[in-house]
């Protein structure tokens, strides 16, 4: 019985092989339909990926590292093509854009440079939302709190008789600086904070900075 069962099913299983290596109209139909999907696939893909071409713009980014106080060259910047609904305001489009100017904080290789991240006349009143805001650059009587200030951090300025010469004044560009050797190292640590704050205020920070260092309360 097992015997005959075996034979009988082997002729049937033999069949079913040849059957499928033998090109057929069924086959042909399989292999047609499987190259339009594929076709349909190569188009919508085509067709995505120059749709957002189509939507990138193209901006400037930092081609790696740039410290505090880098004045930038043009290799220091690379053109690179990103969806417009991630291009921030103030982006820069062109490397001359940046070229000559300095970074005021620390930026990361790739990341999208703004006029905000750079000295430049418009950046006191972006900082400060004042129409007549003024850079002025502040020599700290303490060297150990101006090595903590970052671009971006709010402080009051205090005067040698504990008189506030300025209130909520903001970093512009603190005392770090590219690394550097010899005197230059040395003498870095007494580099000036940069502040960007109000006239006013600017005019009586730049006067009392004639004689004295003066000292600030960070925010």
């Amino acid at each position: 019985m097992r015997t005959a069962r075996g034979e009988g099913l082997r002729p049937r299983l033999i069949d079913r092989a040849v059957a499928a290596a033998r090109p057929g109209w069924t086959r042909s139909l399989l292999i047609r339909r499987s190259a339009a999907v594929l076709l349909v696939v190569a188009a919508l893909a085509i067709a995505a990926f120059g749709r957002a071409d189509k939507d990138a713009e193209s901006v400037m980014v930092a081609a790696h590292d740039l410290l505090p106080g880098t004045e930038l060259v043009a290799g220091d910047l690379v053109a690179r093509r990103v969806a417009a609904g991630l291009v921030p305001s103030g982006a820069l489009r062109m490397s001359r854009d940046g070229t000559g100017k300095t970074a005021t904080g620390v930026i990361r290789a790739g990341e999208i440079v703004t006029d905000a991240r750079l000295l430049s006349p418009r950046l006191p009143q972006q900082l400060t939302s004042s129409a007549d805001a003024r850079l002025v650059p502040v020599r700290l009587s303490d060297d150990a709190v101006a090595a903590l200030l970052r671009a971006g951090d709010v402080v009051d300025v205090i005067g040698p008789e504990a008189d506030v010469l300025a209130v909520r004044a903001v970093v512009a560009l603190g005392t770090e600086r590219p690394a550097s050797s010899g005197l230059a190292a040395r003498s870095q640590s007494s580099a000036p904070v940069v502040l960007a704050m109000d006239q006013k205020s600017a005019l009586r920070v730049a006067a009392a900075g004639l004689d004295v260092a003066l000292a600030v309360i960070v925010h």
